[in-house]
Order: C-alpha cells, then sequence, then structure tokens
C-alpha cells in the first residue's frame, strides 16, 4: 500500500532499520530470560551481558559512563524521571522552583504543568523569533528556591538547536540542575556531555531508526534524583520494571549506524528543499533558526492556506509530512513553538513541518518540492485570501 510513498515525518517517528532487527531477533526467541546475576542461570547471565553492552555503547556515544545510563521505556518517560525525580529529591531539601522554556516538548511541558498543580513553582522562559533562549534571560529567572532548568537541546517542530553548552554553565554557576531533552539531537549533532555542564539528558531510539518502546536518562554521578516509578529494582534500583533486553540491544545498533556522512547528507537535502519551496511558493516562511537548527528538519509556514489542507492533499500524492494545525493534532489548541516564537494563529495553521530520515532521497526531495508548489497553489486559488 505504502510501496511509492515518500515518508517525511522522522521527528515523529522512523522506519526501523533492517540491521537494527537483526541485531534484536536473538533476544525476542533465543535469549529471552530476564537479566540475573552472575549467580544466576546461564541464559539470564547472558541477558545482563548484552543489557550492559548496549548501555555502554549507548553510553560512549554521549562519552559518559554506563554506570549514569538508565533504560526507559521512550523519551516521555525519561523526561518524567528527570523532572518529578528531581523534584521530589530536592523539594525539602532547597525549594520547589523549575524553570522550562515555554517551547518544550509536551513530554517536559506537561510534566512541568503537573508538577505546578502539585505546589511547583514554575518558570516558563521566553524564547526570541527562532526558538532560541538567552542565556542571559535564563541566569535573571534563576532564584534561591531554583532546583531545576530544563531545556531541550533541539526543538521538534523547528528544529532549532539552544546553546546547551552556555545554558549548562549558567546553571552550575547558580548551583542549579540542567537538564534536556537531546531525542532530536543524539547522535545526529556532535554532544559530549563529558564537555558539558549537563546533570540529566533524555534520549530515544525511535528517532534513529532505532525500535520505539525504548528511551534512557543519563544522570550524572552524584546528582540527587529521588526514584520515581514504584515496584523492583531494576536499573540500579533508579527505575523499576521489567528491562527491555531486545529494545536495549536496538537501541545500541541504532546508535553505531548513525554516521557523519548520513547527518551531512540529510542536511545537503533539508537545505535543498528549503531552497526551493522558499524560492519557488511566494509567502512561504522558514520557522526557525536557518543555520543553528538539526540536520534533517525544515519547518516552513505557508500563508493563506491551511496546514491540515496541505497535509492532506499531499498524503494523497504520496507524501507524509506533519503540520502545527489544530485540527491535525489531538489538540483544540495551534503549535505551541510557533505561538511561542511570536507566530500568530494563522502561522501556526499554515506550517508545515519535513523532516528527513536515512531512507529519503533527493528524487523524493524533489518530487515533494513539486507536489508542495502545486498543491499550495491550488488550495490558494480557492483560498479567500489566496489573491491578497
Amino acid at each position: 500500500m505504502f510501496e511509492n510513498y515518500t515518508y517525511l515525518d522522522n521527528a515523529s517517528i522512523t522506519r526501523l532499520d533492517e540491521r537494527v532487527f537483526e541485531e534484536m531477533k536473538p533476544y525476542f526467541f533465543d535469549i529471552y530470560a530476564i537479566p540475573t546475576s552472575e549467580s544466576g542461570y546461564s541464559m539470564g547471565v547472558e541477558a545482563r551481558e548484552v543489557l550492559e553492552k548496549s548501555r555502554e555503547t549507548i553510553a560512549e556515544k554521549l562519552n559518559a559512563q554506563s554506570s549514569e545510563l538508565i533504560f526507559t521505556s521512550g523519551y516521555t518517560e525519561s523526561s518524567n524521571i528527570a523532572l518529578k525525580g528531581v523534584a521530589l529529591a530536592l523539594e525539602k531539601k532547597k525549594g520547589n522552583h523549575i524553570i522550562v522554556s515555554k517551547i518544550e516538548d509536551y513530554s517536559v511541558l506537561n510534566t512541568a504543568k503537573a508538577l505546578e498543580k502539585q505546589g511547583f513553582k514554575v518558570t516558563y522562559l521566553e524564547v526570541d523569533q527562532y526558538g532560541l533562549v538567552d542565556s542571559d534571560v535564563l541566569n535573571e529567572q534563576i532564584t534561591s528556591e531554583t532546583i531545576l532548568v530544563s531545556i531541550q537541546h533541539a526543538n521538534q517542530e523547528i528544529g532549532t538547536l539552544q546553546d546547551i553548552k552556555a545554558l549548562g554553565e549558567v546553571c552550575k554557576d547558580n548551583g542549579v540542575l540542567f537538564h534536556t531533552d537531546v531525542t532530536h539531537t543524539f547522535t545526529r549533532t556532535p554532544l559530549d556531555l563529558e564537555k558539558t555542564s549537563v546533570d540529566l539528558a533524555t534520549i530515544s531510539a525511535h528517532t534513529i531508526h532505532g525500535p520505539a518502546g525504548i528511551g534512557a536518562l543519563y544522570i550524572s554521578k552524584g546528582t540527587p534524583i529521588t526514584k520515581w516509578m514504584d515496584g523492583g529494582f531494576q536499573e540500579s534500583n533508579r527505575r523499576a520494571g521489567l528491562e527491555n533486553i531486545p529494545g536495549a540491544v536496538g537501541f545500541a545498533r541504532a546508535s553505531q549506524l548513525v554516521t557523519p556522512e548520513e547527518n551531512q547528507k540529510m542536511e545537503k537535502m533539508r537545505n535543498h528543499l528549503i531552497e526551493r519551496i522558499l524560492s519557488e511558493v511566494p509567502k512561504s516562511i522558514l520557522n526557525g533558526h536557518d543555520v543553528k537548527r538539526v540536520p534533517q528538519n525544515a519547518n516552513i509556514t505557508f500563508e493563506y492556506v491551511e496546514g491540515e489542507s496541505i497535509t492532506l492533499h499531499l498524503d494523497m500524492r504520496g507524501f507524509a509530512v506533519s503540520t502545527g494545525s489544530a485540527c491535525f493534532s489531538r489538540s483544540l489548541d495551534p503549535s505551541h513553538v510557533i505561538l511561542g516564537i511570536g507566530g500568530d494563529h494563522e502561522r501556526a495553521h499554515g506550517s508545515v513541518r519535513f523532516t528527513l530520515g536515512r531512507f529519503t532521497t533527493p528524487e523524493q526531495i524533489d518530487a515533494a518540492c513539486d507536489a508542495v508548489t502545486t498543491v499550495v497553489e491550488n488550495l490558494r486559488k480557492i483560498s479567500p485570501l489566496g489573491n491578497q
């Protein structure tokens, strides 16, 4: 059914790489025991060994210690553990103030709102027109009660890259913990946690052609965090629940398969897409920073047309993209990211996100540009605002 379909929504989820699947298969059918200690039975011991080897592989990509990484069910759980775990650990010891940016992904934003309902004070930092957080503004908002700052490395919608090194230094200088969601930058953009003042970092496999349902949380040594989910004593007693061995193996293999050459190829195609659309489609606007952005993301607003209409018409032509239109999402609100960078409802409703992956080709990008040009032109002809 989707043989000739062009998928350009890789920020939502990526297609599993066949090499990843082959690496995972034995841990579904041959070595399926739960991880045990060295004194346990042999299948469980082997499961433990491959789990720890996978942890080491992923930690190396972050230049972190394997003991600082715990596996989770994905980026949502990782960010929940980070924010709620720190909140529980420091509320009575230091304070109850948390800072997040206004354009965080919902895994952080809604976790912060949940903590706010429990009595925590939350500051939602403004960003500039590109989605960047000003380190001086962050510094001004930190108080003696601040316990945690959470600012993503790259935005999920517009792809803007934050200077997390500078933001982390502000937090370090103020004695505040710093969490960052690197879901959209892990292996895509250089990241060395040893050289940044990051205390907690969220990562996930689903954006790098790994399996869905597996993620991890980096917790730097000595970071105060209270176990948030009750149950067993897995993951060094920091996260309860049965370990996902096939998922961990797939995550590790996926992290190994991403190369600088692949990222450069995607960036070249992404730039070509942006250049063609902005030059060929009048009244189109690039959302986010034109340089400081992840290599796989392009988010463009088309004036006088709904992003939902563009998405549905592109789908009929065999192209999958996403939109910030409220009608297309499960929420009744338009993109909080576009609104957060100063856009109005019309700009949010007309935004379309194109995100590339490993299997995207230059031919697909050109075909997508052709389709976008035609679709937008046709929709504007029937729009009451299209001829302005």
